[in-house]
């Protein structure tokens, strides 16, 4: 529950004073030793805390997800391997998907809105671009997911475009030259979020090409994330995604 959720339910008078007081000012983060969870992350941003799994061993994983999970009924993790979800498995609601190594636990499912797309030049692109998508789907957008659709035959992106008509946002992933996103940035009227990946020969230097040709960018909308971030851009294109669905409610 964010902010704006909990005065509107003072307001209807679901819950008092005294709780919301209570929600606001208590303890805002656990002291796990090796690791302090942001139980105000939620309260403060509309989602809770993300772990990023890279790097942690299972047991910190799972004693995360057990502490999150209880807390706010779903967990998102990212850059998980197989070794993190055998600890986290015996879990309701626990699911990985070794592609995008999304590891996620989702007890209290959202209901979707608006539309986000995820456009991708090329298959090697593709666990990026679904880390971005999966993101997007569990923090609570509609996504829609365009694979392999790189400037190399244009008319893969051209023969979609009417998809991307009443998206609000777009996620671009490219690696090699890093094209796409301009080219879509030109054609479509949503906020476009480019993602470089490190896909491509040696002078791409691990997507720093990619990233450089995305900055430079001359179509107007772009926003660029580093490379590889495919769950910043998924993230991103959610908040905007929302922040759509909610000034249409208003």
């Amino acid at each position: 529950m964010n902010v704006d959720a909990l005065l509107e339910d003072f307001r209807q008078g679901r819950i008092t004073a005294e709780e919301i007081k209570r929600r606001l000012t208590g303890l805002s983060y656990a002291d796990a030793g090796f690791a302090r969870l942001d139980h105000h992350r939620l309260l403060r941003k509309g989602h809770p805390e993300v772990v990023f799994c890279q790097g942690k061993t299972p047991e910190h994983v799972a004693a995360i997800y057990h502490v999150l999970a209880e807390k706010n009924g779903r967990v998102l993790g990212t850059r998980a391997g197989a070794e993190h979800f055998e600890a986290v498995r015996h879990m309701p609601g626990a699911a990985y998907d070794p592609l995008s190594r999304i590891l996620s636990v989702v007890r209290e499912p959202v209901e979707l809105v608006g539309k986000v797309i995820v456009v991708s030049a090329g298959t090697a692109d593709l666990p990026v671009a679904e880390e971005a998508a999966r993101t997007a789907e569990h923090l609570g957008s509609r996504v829609a997911r365009h694979f392999d659709c790189g400037v190399a035959g244009i008319h893969r992106f051209l023969s979609v475009l009417d998809d991307f008509l009443d998206a609000r946002a777009v996620v671009a992933v490219a690696g090699m030259d890093g094209a796409l996103p301009s080219v879509v940035g030109g054609a479509v009227a949503a906020p476009v979020i480019a993602v470089p990946t490190s896909v491509g020969y040696g002078a791409s230097f691990g997507g720093l090409a990619a990233l450089l040709t995305m900055l430079n960018s001359c179509a107007p909308g772009v926003s660029v994330v580093n490379i590889d971030n495919g769950f910043g851009a998924g993230y991103m294109a959610h908040v905007i995604n929302a922040q759509c669905d909610a000034a249409g409610k208003g």
